[in-house]
């Protein structure tokens, strides 16, 4: 992914998808991608795989948002479940927003909501993910990356 001061986290798969942060911090995330002839359905707009990935990695983010705003930081977050309405097709560039609604220990719980360029909501989601931290002088990592 790459943010917009050029910095980038390596997800191998937002970065095929062509993922943006456009915003992260105070428990919010802002993500955009544009929609590419190879993301779409057979309908030519964007294939819900697609539509789910994104928000499923703007509330992860969101979620890692409210413990730190340092995206170096050693946090990760993992996804323990997610449900996602499809509200109209995708296309064109598509602005991702998410935020974490409530932070526990070692859970948050996120909101998400993908909108086309004329602001048009075109998919809502929530999910539950897991705030991962490798113990002190560890190595341990939930995935290379």
């Amino acid at each position: 992914m790459r943010f917009p001061d050029g910095r980038r986290r390596r997800i191998p798969f937002l970065d095929h998808l062509g993922v943006e942060v456009i915003e992260f911090g105070q428990g919010r995330s802002e993500l955009a991608v544009t929609v590419r002839p190879e993301l779409c359905n057979s309908m030519k707009v964007a294939h819900g795989g697609v539509l789910m990935t994104v928000l499923d990695a703007a509330m992860a983010i969101a979620g890692r948002a409210a413990h730190t705003d340092d995206y170096d930081a050693p946090v990760n977050t993992i996804t323990v479940e997610m449900k996602t309405s499809f509200v109209r097709p995708g296309a064109g560039r598509l602005a991702v927003r998410a935020e974490c609604v409530h932070k526990a220990a070692t859970l948050m719980f996120c909101e998400g909501e993908v909108r086309d360029e004329q602001g048009g909501l075109v998919a809502r989601g929530n999910g539950t993910f897991k705030l991962w931290v490798p113990r002190a002088g560890s190595a341990e990592r939930p995935a290379d990356g």
